[in-house]
């Protein structure tokens, strides 16, 4: 973090796949929220987190929100893009999405063991279907209408948002052809519903569509650490938005911290 500039870090308490029974997950889960509290604790001002969700488990992601949220006062919750074909959005995860709304509650999103079938080969998921996922989870929010039925969340896209501003007119032309049908004059307002973290790497060749589509005021700094190696992100990814031409100073302060601080004003308070 020093090495990168960073004063505060938010972590995401990731969730394995691989674990799969209900005791062992939750149990698995309070082990790490305890942890994240007692590094947030140990080290004041440096640390926040995210609580997870499960899109599989109702019961546990109540559980996970009460715990982390209420008791150990995490930030927000994060949550996977989709989980065996279960998107964001879809309708079965509106009682949960209920509860988080009665929170105000910042949802950061991640795909996670992406299936790509007929990929070429030697092109890994996170290199092209990571963004697709995060794509789809959007149209998903979108489409079912979650934004609407649900206004007081904040959903933060990764890498970008993935395809979703790049593709944004195409959603427009095409949006009444889509079940559950999109108003295309809606489709700029629900972009800006959403923010983007800065991790795809964001600069500099994405900087102008972003902003363009969105704002300086809907992207927020995203490391991905340390699924992205640390050299990587102090020598190529870091540096890049600090030169990235298409910034302004006032821009940059925005996306390194101003907008968190607006997002999550815990931050602030920690």
């Amino acid at each position: 973090m020093d090495r990168a500039g960073t004063r505060t870090s938010v972590l995401t308490v990731a969730m394995l796949g691989r674990l799969k029974e209900p005791v062992v997950r939750k149990e698995s889960a309070r082990v790490a929220l305890e942890a994240a509290d007692d590094l947030t604790s140990r080290h004041g001002g440096r640390f926040a987190f995210f609580t997870p969700i499960f899109l599989d488990d109702a019961d546990l992601s109540r559980w996970s929100v009460a715990h982390g949220m209420d008791r150990l006062g995490a930030v927000g919750v994060s949550a996977r893009t989709s989980v065996g074909g279960t998107y964001l959005g879809d309708p079965g995860l509106d009682p949960i999405m209920a509860e988080l709304d009665e929170r105000a509650a910042v949802i950061s999103t991640h795909p996670m063991e992406v299936s790509a079938p007929g990929a070429p080969r030697g092109v890994p998921p996170f290199v092209c279907d990571f963004l697709m996922d995060t794509t789809r989870a959007a149209l998903s929010l979108i489409m079912n209408g979650t934004l609407d039925r649900f206004p007081r969340l904040t959903f933060i896209l990764p890498h970008g948002g993935g395809y979703l501003p790049y593709i944004a007119s195409r959603i427009e032309v095409f949006g009444r052809r889509l079940t559950p049908a999109v108003d295309p004059g809606r489709v700029r307002d629900y972009l800006h519903r959403f923010c983007y973290d800065t991790a795809a790497p964001m600069s500099p060749w994405a900087t102008p569509t972003l902003l363009a589509a969105v704002g300086s005021s809907r992207i927020l700094y995203g490391s991905d650490w340390p699924p992205t190696p640390a050299r990587v992100v102090t020598e190529v990814t870091a540096p890049a938005l600090d030169g990235d031409p298409a910034l302004g100073d006032r821009e940059r302060a925005r996306i390194n911290r101003g907008n968190a601080l607006r997002i999550l004003p815990a931050l602030a308070r920690a």
